[in-house]
């Protein structure tokens, strides 16, 4: 079975996705009256927080202008994991038709949770306030985002994504030729799911459905009280046919033996 290939894109998606969140951010500089003098849009990058201090302390062309070099985001991807209170039937399959009417079947995803990291670098602490103050309220804790998790069946899910902590360092220490760095760490999780292979044109189509009910919820001593059975007439009738199907309502209680049965046309 493990080895047939198929890639989703889910993770790749999701990463995106938390990615696009914080690519909007502004900050603006304002004077004693209250006029803007400058305004920008907050850069961001994918990859540890690490790299860019290394960039801060060991490149000497980035001694310029604080605007053009900080406040900067990253952020990156930090964990994998499964989620079993998420968890539903692993043999349940649901099926779809795609843009050219082909029936596909998928079984029921995985839930995972996938752990993100995003720094915030600044150099002022008012720059980080205007930054924090933008992200924070979104998330009560968890903010919702709609990713289109399998484009073949059109399966598009919304994923929320959790505020888990807030943390920030203050790096004031050093002599004068030691660059300041603010940094403001948020932790998240996105509670997404992974599907497997889909497949095509999946053979066994349901020729017969039969559905038992029940006067009390303990099936195991209640005894059935009626059964409800639909066939398809004729019983090799595919989807797209113009058919009918026979319903048949059976009592099974002791004092009822009543047996219909009707044809209905479709």
């Amino acid at each position: 079975m493990l080895g047939t290939y198929y890639y989703h894109e889910i993770i790749r998606k999701t990463i995106i996705a938390f990615g696009t969140l914080f690519n909007q951010i502004h900050i603006k500089h304002k004077d004693d009256g209250g006029n803007t003098y400058s305004e920008m849009r907050v850069p961001l990058a994918y990859g540890p927080t690490q790299k860019f201090l290394a960039r801060l302390e060991q490149q000497a062309t980035l001694n310029k202008p604080v605007q053009i070099t900080l406040p900067r985001m990253s952020f990156e991807m930090t964990s994998i994991q499964y989620d079993a209170s998420r968890k539903s039937g692993i043999t349940q399959t649901f099926k779809a038709v795609d843009a050219n009417n082909n029936m596909k079947k998928v079984f029921m995803p995985v839930p995972y949770n996938i752990g993100f990291e995003l720094s915030i670098l600044c150099k002022l602490n008012d720059d980080a306030l205007q930054i924090v103050e933008q992200i924070l309220p979104y998330f009560q804790p968890a903010f919702n985002i709609t990713v289109d998790l399998v484009e073949s069946i059109g399966e598009k899910r919304d994923i929320p994504v959790v505020l888990n902590s807030v943390a920030f360092q203050d790096d004031y220490e050093g002599d004068f030729s030691t660059r300041r760095a603010l940094i403001y760490t948020l932790q998240f999780t996105a509670k997404t799911y992974l599907f497997g292979p889909v497949v095509e044109n999946p053979e066994g189509l349901i020729r017969k459905v039969i559905v038992d009910t029940y006067t009390e919820t303990d099936t195991t001593t209640a005894k059935r009280e009626m059964r409800y059975t639909v066939v398809p007439d004729p019983i090799d009738a595919q989807p797209d046919d113009d058919f009918g199907f026979n319903e048949t309502w059976e009592y099974l209680g002791d004092s009822k033996s009543y047996s219909p049965t009707q044809q209905t046309d479709i």
